[in-house]
């Protein structure tokens, strides 16, 4: 680990593209403030820890059942309901005259 002594105002740069600076110190609690691209995520300890009990438990806990949908007010018959749109070939297709 990597023990540093900073002054407010001054700042630690880390891989050149996040800064931590030391905004103030209040009795023993230091205020510090995090530069960094918004794809590099930066929480405090307590917080990481959660997020990764968390994730952990979503992928070892067990999926429930989906709910199953009551069957009722189905068509009694569904070929009934597909009778209107059932014709007989013939009437599909009209007869082709030669011209003359």
């Amino acid at each position: 680990m990597l023990i540093l002594s900073r002054k407010p105002g001054e700042s630690i740069v880390i891989d050149g593209r996040i800064r931590v600076k030391i905004v103030r110190v209040e009795g023993e609690v230091v205020k510090v403030g995090i530069d960094a691209p918004a794809d590099v995520p930066a929480h405090r300890q307590e917080v990481y820890e959660e997020i990764q009990r968390n994730n952990q438990q979503a992928l070892t806990r067990p999926k429930a059942p989906l709910p199953r949908l009551p069957l009722t007010n189905l068509p009694k018959s569904p070929k009934s309901s597909l009778a209107a749109f059932k014709k007989p070939a013939a009437a599909l297709t009209k007869p082709v005259t030669p011209e003359k």
